[in-house]
């Protein structure tokens, strides 16, 4: 079997899928291992480092897929203008992709990956089950972008986090709101406790709240009767009702913050509108809005992806693709749930599709030519039945 690793073409995308060390434990386990020239340098890692693994190094992005029988990627299929070719196209039929591609939105390459007859797992599918934490890169991204934009609040913003005595006076410490607890939201509040910050929490789901107070931060309780968490653990859309009331509570918090962090999102959906227009113009100038959900839509209702705007005297930051920012122990933490999980589908170096495991079948999105995910033939609908009839 030979996996092929080419080098990251989506401007901005700084990360590799598989580092040498990773690529070492998988040549050891039978796989032949192939690398674009260049793929590994943004993130640090060098030709020599993975020649030294035991990979090969291939000169072009053209060679890689045309000898590769499986594709490792961070980073969606998209067109190659170099080659005038779709990464899809530069597929052998019958080979295998593992990537992230969001398949319950991004409906056309779905279907290019069908029609092309390409074996596609979505790292962004990986089953929120005991079993399957070693594998989930959503939740490795997650734990860097909540890091990180901390920081980038600290940074942006015209005060000190903590709580600073000095001859001149007390500086009181910074109010900080993270709105979603879940991986990123719970990093960005154990990185602004260590910055000295005085931190509160939400999140519609109450099971949360132990995590929120184990980290030292206050979470901000309001009742919903409904049902708020999905069976995978995710928070779902509110009613109509239930979010104008949670859109009326988080106003009093917000406007009393100096920092607001949001990470609220909706698997297959646009980000659910948090903050709104009238909660910015009530916060204090020079407050920063930090919204992790930019790619989405962003739950800040003023959000512009990839923005870095004053509205109402606040500064509102929609960064895009966070974990880029930090590529290292991004490229190694993604590598390492690359690993684990091609280490149930690799025996003797072989590629094994095992359809009653259930990491495998929840995770594999199209085979020999169809959707195969249920979750993805359900949002793609008619669209799937008029191109299979």
């Amino acid at each position: 079997m030979k996996l092929g690793v080419p080098k990251e073409i989506i401007p901005g995308e700084t990360r590799v899928a598989l580092i040498p060390d990773t690529v070492a434990q998988l040549i050891k386990k039978g796989a032949e291992v192939l690398v674009e020239s260049g793929a590994g340098l943004a993130a640090s890692f060098l030709d020599q480092a993975y020649e030294k693994a035991g990979a090969t190094i291939v000169p072009d992005a053209a060679t890689l897929y045309s000898q590769s029988d499986m594709i490792c990627k961070v980073q969606r299929p998209v067109m190659n203008d170099a080659l005038g070719k779709h990464e899809v196209a530069l597929m052998k039929p019958g080979s295998v992709l593992i990537t992230f591609f969001q398949p319950l939105v991004n409906h056309e390459i779905v279907q290019r990956l069908a029609d092309g007859k390409i074996t596609s797992f979505s790292m962004d599918a990986i089953p929120r089950t005991t079993r399957a934490q070693s594998m989930d890169a959503l939740s490795s991204m997650s734990t860097i972008a909540g890091y990180k934009s901390v920081l980038i609040a600290a940074g942006s913003m015209g005060r000190f986090f903590p709580l600073l005595m000095t001859a001149a006076g007390t500086v009181p410490p910074a109010r900080v709101f993270v709105l979603g607890a879940g991986v990123a939201g719970l990093m960005a509040i154990s990185t602004a406790r260590r910055l000295g910050a005085v931190v509160e929490a939400f999140d519609v789901r109450p099971a949360v709240k132990e995590q929120v107070e184990s980290l030292g931060a206050k979470f901000v309780e309001m009742p919903i009767e409904e049902k708020t968490e999905t069976a995978g653990g995710y928070a779902t859309q509110l009613s109509e009702e239930a979010h104008k009331r949670e859109v009326e509570m988080l106003h009093k918090h917000v406007k009393d913050s100096d920092v607001v962090i949001t990470t609220a999102l909706i698997p297959g959906k646009p980000a659910p509108v948090l903050v709104t227009e009238d909660m910015v113009r009530d916060m204090k100038p020079g407050s920063v809005i930090v919204d992790l959900a930019a790619e989405n839509g962003g739950n800040c209702e003023l959000t512009e992806a990839g923005g870095d705007i004053m509205r109402h005297n606040v500064r509102i930051i929609g960064p895009l693709n966070v974990p880029a920012s930090m590529p290292v122990h991004a490229s190694q933490l993604y590598s390492k749930n690359m690993f684990n999980l091609l280490a149930l589908m690799l025996k003797d170096g072989q590629f094994d599709l095992n359809m009653e495991d259930d990491i495998v079948a929840g995770t594999v999105i199209t085979h020999d030519g169809e959707v195969v995910h249920q979750g993805v033939k359900a949002a793609m609908g008619p669209a799937l039945e008029r191109s299979t009839a």
